[in-house]
This record gives structure tokens, sequence and C-alpha cells, in this order.
């Protein structure tokens, strides 16, 4: 059986696609241009870039908070885009947060649930974090599941 080029090529520009989250520190600096597609593969994805106090004694404290940081600020990001997506009915996350209390608590298990996919650190102890969360387990619409 014959492989030609163009099958090899198609086969590994499919392996690329799904072989992960793209580096977005190179040479051990957050990229100037970062690319991000926010709904990805059955995922959203969100990027949250965090930083500490260089005066921390230790490269583990400094590293630590910033990965804390970068985490906090990638949920937050998750957060923004959730919000647009529309329930059963029509409605928005961001509307219905206002009239079903428990989707507020929901949300939020949610979005703290997301998996920590990757975490990059920068010469000067920065972090950039990627965040996935499978779109089947995003908030359930009001009144199913709550």
């Amino acid at each position: 059986m014959r492989i030609t080029a163009l099958t090899v090529l198609a086969l590994a520009t499919f392996l690329e696609g799904c072989a992960g989250v793209t580096a977005r520190v190179k040479d051990g600096r957050v990229m100037d241009t970062i690319d991000q597609m926010p709904v990805t593969y059955g995922y959203y994805e969100a990027i949250g870039i965090g930083a500490s106090d260089p005066a921390l004694p230790t490269e583990t404290q400094r590293r630590a908070l910033a990965r804390d940081a970068a985490i906090v600020k990638a949920q937050y990001e998750l957060l923004s885009m959730l919000k647009g997506v529309r329930l059963l009915g029509g409605v928005s996350v961001d509307r219905g947060l206002e009239t079903e209390s428990k989707l507020e608590a929901r949300l939020m298990e949610t979005i703290q649930g997301a998996e920590i996919y990757k975490s990059e650190f920068t010469k000067d102890n920065g972090c950039v974090v990627t965040l996935r969360l499978p779109k089947e387990y995003t908030v359930a619409p009001i009144g199913e599941g709550l």
C-alpha cells in the first residue's frame, strides 16, 4: 500500500491539533502575541498570566504564588466566557444569575473544577496557566440538576 506525502501531511496536521496546548512561553518569556481559541475540540479554554512579589525569599515561593495568581485570572476569564453561554430557553448564564441563586453556586463549582491543563514558568518566575473545561460539564440549564 502506498502512502502519499499528502496523506502523511494531513495525518501530521491532525495529530498536531490533538497534541495539546500551544506553548505560550518561549525562551523564558511570555510570547509577544498569544493566539487563543476559547472553544476548541469540545472544550472551553482560558489562560491566565500571574506574577508574584520578586522580594520573596525563594524561587519556589515566587513560582507558587505566580501560579496561584495565574489560576485565579484564568478562572475569571473562563467565568467571562461562560456568562455568555445560552441556557435552555434562550436565557444567557449572565441573565440566569440574576434570577436563580443556585445557578451561581453551580457555576462557581464548575469553574473551580476546570482542569489545569498546562502551567508554564518564565525566567522571572511568572506563570502562564491554561485551564480547560469540557463543554459537557458546563452549567446545567435552569431547573435541571440544580
